[in-house]
C-alpha cells in the first residue's frame, strides 16, 4: 500500500507549468479532479485490514489531554470527518470549484488545489493534494482539507490533514454565541513510519 501511483500524473507533468494557473475556458470541465475521497477510503480500508497499532492523541486549547491506543474497529469512526467531506469529483461540485496545479521547487512537490468560486456558499474552503515526484513513480504525500460548517447556533472550522500511510490530524475550532472559542486537535497515528 506504500505505492500510490496516480495514473494521470504523466499527463499532469506535461500540462503543469511552474506556478501557472489552468486557464478556465472550459479546460477544467474536461479534466478529472483528483479523487480525494476515494483515495482516503482506500487508506482506511488498508488500516482496517492491518495489524498496525493505532494511537490517538488529543489536545484541547493546546493542552495535551489524552493519549490512548484504540482498537482497529474504531479507526473508521475516527476518520468520519474525512468520509463526510463532499466529493469534489461529483459533477455538482466540480463546476463550483477551480483546480490549480503547480510545482513547488522548495518542497519538491506538485500541489493540486481546489478553491470554491463562491466561498460563502461552500463547505470546503480549500482542498490540496501534495504529490512527491520520483523516478519509480509519483506518490501522494498528503491531503489538506479546510472545511467551514455553520448552523444556527454555532460555527465550526476544521483543518484536516491526511499524511499518507502515517497519520491524520483534525483541528476543530468551535465558536458559539457568547462563549469563548475552543480549539480541539485530534491526531491519529499508525504504521511503522509514524514517528518520522
Amino acid at each position: 500500500m506504500k505505492k500510490y501511483i496516480c495514473f494521470f500524473f504523466p499527463l499532469l507533468f506535461s500540462s503543469v507549468a511552474c506556478k501557472q494557473k489552468n486557464n478556465q475556458t472550459g479546460q477544467n470541465q474536461k479534466e478529472s479532479f483528483f479523487p480525494v475521497l476515494s483515495f482516503i477510503r482506500s487508506q482506511i480500508a488498508h488500516v482496517d485490514t492491518s495489524l498496525y497499532p493505532i494511537k490517538k492523541i488529543v489536545f484541547i486549547d493546546s493542552i495535551h489531554s489524552d493519549t490512548i491506543f484504540v482498537p482497529r474497529e474504531e479507526f473508521r469512526g475516527l476518520a468520519k470527518d474525512f468520509l463526510e467531506t463532499p466529493d469534489l469529483t461529483d459533477e455538482k461540485y466540480k463546476k463550483r470549484y477551480t483546480e490549480e496545479k503547480l510545482f513547488d521547487e522548495q518542497l519538491n512537490r506538485v500541489i493540486i488545489s481546489y478553491k470554491p468560486h463562491n466561498p460563502d456558499k461552500e463547505e470546503i474552503q480549500n482542498q490540496e493534494v501534495l504529490i512527491a515526484p520520483g523516478p519509480s513513480g509519483d506518490k501522494v504525500n498528503s491531503i489538506i482539507i479546510d472545511r467551514q460548517i455553520s448552523n444556527r447556533d454555532s460555527s465550526l472550522q476544521k483543518t484536516m490533514i491526511w499524511q499518507v500511510d502515517k497519520s491524520f490530524q483534525i483541528t476543530t475550532t468551535a465558536q458559539k454565541p457568547g462563549q469563548p472559542e475552543i480549539t480541539t486537535i485530534i491526531k491519529i497515528t499508525w504504521g511503522e513510519d509514524e514517528d518520522e
